[in-house]
């Protein structure tokens, strides 16, 4: 990625219909190294069948447009593999596709989904109207500039509300409306999706009339988080390991009083331990010049990783709300994670930590790994891209 280069954000979060299992939209993101692929197909009705036809259209969309398919093939072999409901003589699917360049160019192409949102101070796209196999399809090319919000969204969102809340249903000029007020209020494009659907999850008083699929693209400049927990393997690289964790401009975590140590040793700086306890089930953290955060590490790290969990779950379930502001460890680390970071990159140390030998402290090396894990795994789900090194 060259500095010119903007990061992509991606993000998206879906509700299923009520009485449902399955969601009958369905998203694909692909990363290239020169761009990204996003795909949301919304299949006609709900459950099984349409959920079926989403992924179809969604994986045959994303797969071509990856090998290097035009528009022209892709949208026509959709069009021909997809069956066309003989009562109502509509598609079984209907798909927006976005091709966005690391530079900024962006693709889109749109049939007969609501039509998409750009927040940013010039608002003016053309569309041009291609028919492709009989198929009306807009089109539109534009450059995306850093702070650029481009949101899409199935009918589910547009419709919330409709014989609940709202007699007609939430209009398109609401949604956006709400867009541009809400998006200068959020840095990442997860909490962009999470706010506008449960927004919707709102309207529909907690029983979606239909499946809504909120897909949020906020062109970034790349922010670097740097975490480091526990000691190397071999303390003869403790020197060594902390001047390569220092490299570079991004911010600096450590996790673990042991790893806390060895920074403050190695780089010759005080490390002060705050007293205060803002919540009983997280111990508390530290402060030393040249990091941004430190908190205890394997304590810590699990309750940051529960509330990844619960950020990232559906809203279908019951405790899904998670407290950003907070100010004990494992909610400032999942605030700088979640809103700070678009690149990811974990320096673990292999070595066995003395306090995890204790009797009363049954966690060892192997668990510790396995919540490192964890943590990779919801960061990726958070569309940042992870780097792991082990010590």
């Amino acid at each position: 990625m060259s500095k010119m280069d903007l990061f992509i954000d991606v993000a998206y979060n879906s509700l299923i219909k009520k009485d449902e299992e399955l969601c009958g939209d369905r998203v694909e993101i692909i990363r290239l190294a020169d761009s990204t692929i996003i795909v949301m197909a919304d299949g006609l009705g709900s459950g099984v069948k349409a959920n079926i036809l989403a992924s179809l259209t969604a994986k045959i969309a994303s797969t071509m447009l990856k090998e290097g398919a035009d528009i022209y093939e892709t949208v026509d072999t959709i069009v021909n593999t997809l069956p066309v409901c003989k009562v109502r003589n509509i598609a079984y699917c209907t798909f927006t596709l976005m091709k966005i360049y690391n530079d900024g160019r962006a693709y889109i192409a749109e049939y007969d989904n609501p039509p998409f949102f750009l927040i940013r101070n010039d608002r003016k796209i053309e569309k041009k109207e291609s028919i492709i196999n009989g198929k009306k399809v807009l089109e539109s090319e534009f450059k995306l500039h850093e702070g650029d919000v481009l949101t899409v969204v199935s009918d589910g969102c547009i419709h919330a509300g409709i014989g609940n809340i709202l007699n007609l249903g939430w209009s398109w000029n609401n949604v956006e409306n709400y867009l541009n007020r809400n998006t200068k209020l959020r840095r990442s494009s997860k909490n962009i999706t999470r706010d506008l659907i449960q927004v919707c999850w709102d309207l529909y008083g907690g029983r979606p009339g239909d499946d809504t699929t909120v897909v949020c693209v906020k062109a970034r400049r790349s922010e670097i988080i740097d975490l480091f927990t526990g000691p190397p393997n071999d303390e003869r690289n403790d020197s060594n390991v902390i001047k390569e964790f220092m490299i570079g401009t991004g911010k600096k975590i450590i996790c673990g009083g042991t790893t806390s140590n060895i920074a403050s040793r190695e780089l010759g700086r005080t490390l002060n331990v705050n007293l205060d306890f803002f919540d009983k089930d997280v111990p508390p953290t530290a402060t030393m010049d040249g990091i941004d955060l430190i908190t205890e590490g394997v304590l810590t790290l699990s309750k940051a990783v529960e509330k990844l969990r619960n950020y990232e779950d559906s809203f279908a379930h019951e405790d899904n709300s998670i407290d950003l502001e907070g100010k004990d460890g494992a909610s400032r680390l999942v605030k700088m994670l979640i809103e700070d970071c678009t690149h990811f990159n974990l320096w673990v140390g292999r070595a066995i930590n003395p306090a995890h030998q204790n009797p009363d402290f049954p966690i060892d090396l192997s668990a510790k790994l396995k919540i490192v894990d964890q943590l990779v795994e919801y960061m990726k789900k958070l569309g940042k891209c992870v780097i792991v090194n082990y010590i």
